[in-house]
This record gives structure tokens, C-alpha cells and sequence, in this order.
């Protein structure tokens, strides 16, 4: 069995940047303190957090949604992988970005209770507070 879930979070950057970063190699590195390599197109294969978590882009809408199939090391050999949408929206001092994951395997509720912010969240927004801080685009 499987189970899906969404979270919201709010980061200080525009939609753009925030989509940007989340494909770029060292930008997403950056902004998570863990490294990744991503290739930014769609079918293109991806790792981050040194590997724990791998996938493909199976979906790109430029500055507004990324569609990823996900599956970390935890994973057992015969789990599928579970896909990952996340939407960029616009407000007021930056991004509303929501994240749905769907098809996570039972008993592997730590994504949803503390993963995604403590290891993607709050880093984001601490990279973009301070690039906005210095008054430049993140790098």
C-alpha cells in the first residue's frame, strides 16, 4: 500500500528562481547543503542528497510545476517510485510552493512529518533570504 500527501511552504524568492534552483546542479546543491546532479529536461535522470533520493523529470512547465518520479535508498527493492509534483505560485514577497507527493510507501511517514522541511524547506528559504538579504539573484 501507498499513500499521498501535500505540504505548502513559502519562500522568498519569484516562482522563476525558485524553479530554476530547484533544477540547477549547484544552485540545488546551494540551497540544500547536500549535493545533487540533475539534468534540467524532461526524462532527464536526477540525484540528490548525495544520492539518497534518485528519479527522472517526467514533467516541466517552465517558472510553475515539476513532476519527478522519487525514491530514496530506503526504499525497498520492490516499491515503485513514488512521483513528486511541485507547483510554484506567486504572492505577495515570493513563491507559495506546494509539494504533492504521492505513491510513498506505507510506513515511511518521515517525508511528510519532518523530511521535505528540514532537509528542503528551511534550507530553501535561509538560501533565498539570504541571497534577497544581499540584494542579488541566488547562485
Amino acid at each position: 500500500m501507498t499513500y499521498d500527501y501535500s505540504l505548502t511552504y513559502k519562500l522568498p524568492a519569484s516562482p522563476g528562481v525558485v524553479y530554476a534552483a530547484w533544477l540547477d546542479n549547484d544552485a540545488h546543491s546551494a540551497m540544500t547543503g547536500a549535493p545533487a546532479l540533475i539534468v534540467p529536461a524532461v526524462g532527464g535522470a536526477y540525484s540528490a542528497w548525495d544520492g539518497y533520493i534518485q528519479g527522472k523529470t517526467l514533467e516541466l512547465v517552465p517558472g510553475r510545476r515539476i513532476v519527478q518520479s522519487w525514491r530514496t535508498s530506503e526504499f525497498a527493492d520492490g516499491d515503485p517510485d513514488s512521483t513528486i509534483v511541485v507547483e510554484f505560485e506567486p504572492i505577495k514577497d515570493g513563491t507559495r510552493l506546494t509539494l504533492t507527493h504521492k505513491g510513498v510507501p506505507d510506513g515511511q511517514t518521515s517525508y511528510e512529518t519532518s523530511g521535505w522541511r528540514e532537509f528542503y524547506f528551511v534550507p530553501m528559504k535561509g538560501y533565498f533570504s539570504r541571497a534577497k538579504k544581499k540584494g542579488r539573484r541566488p547562485e
